[in-house]
Parts: structure tokens; sequence; C-alpha cells
């Protein structure tokens, strides 16, 4: 699937629920089948600065695509790391290089965040396409 066709699958979903207290449990519930991260990537090099709680994010490349895993210490935050890795894990550098994320605007996410978790969802973002940078400047 596309970038794109996944973000549209994401923006369905969400829209099935009444308030955002029901949206938040089914992120909660996304954190927990967030494949796990090997301890041995639960590395300060690996810990997303500008996160209020602890975000581990490790990358490597599989033939053209990245391979994204993850964990975080709070379940909220565990729940939109799987969001993001649902829409990026898997996917080629360029394509998440050029990618216009608008899922988080469209499901509303970012404006029911605190300002902190907002913050730290910018971060992981970013972070992302810094691997995707990394990879594709390898790859060409």
């Amino acid at each position: 699937m596309t970038i794109k066709e996944i973000q549209e699958e994401i923006i369905d979903e969400f829209s099935f629920f009444e308030d955002w207290m029901e949206r938040y449990e089914y992120i909660i519930e996304l954190g927990k089948s967030l494949p796990m991260i090997k301890d041995e990537f639960k590395t300060d090099s690996n810990l997303i600065s500008g996160c209020q709680s602890k975000v581990w994010l490790h990358s490597e490349i599989e033939g053209d695509k990245i391979k994204f895993t993850a964990d975080s210490d709070a379940i909220l935050t565990k729940g939109i790391v799987a969001l993001l890795l649902r829409v990026f894990n898997k996917q080629k550098p360029k394509d998440i290089l050029d990618a216009d994320l608008y899922f988080v605007d469209k499901i509303g996410l970012k404006e029911h965040l605190s300002p902190t978790r907002a913050n730290g969802l910018v971060s992981m973002i970013k972070q992302i396409k810094l691997y995707a940078l990394a990879f594709q400047s390898k790859l060409s």
C-alpha cells in the first residue's frame, strides 16, 4: 500500500468514532500491537528528543525500503508511534521524504494532544524523515 492509501484507511477508521475518548482508546489499543523493538536498540542514540515520554525509534534498510521498530514508556505515545509506523514502515526513503502527512490533521490528532505531546509527535515525524534522508543518500 502507498503512504496515501494507508492515510486514507486511518482517516476512515477514525471517522467511526463518536468522540475523542473512543479515539484515545483506539490509539492505546494500536500501541499494544506495536512490534516490540529489540532491547539492544533501546539506547540513548535511538531516543527521540523533544518527546515528553521516552520514545525509541530504530530503522534499518531492507532492500530498498525502511523497516522501523519503536517503543515508548507511555501508552498513548506508543499508540501514536504505532500510527506513524503504520504509515511509514516498509516504505521507500524517497516516498517517506515526499509524503504529505495529512492524516494527522484530518483526524484532529494534533489538536487533541497536550502541547508537549504535539511537540513529541512533530519530533517523531522529523526523526522518521531524517532516517529516510540518510538512507536515501546511501541508496543514491
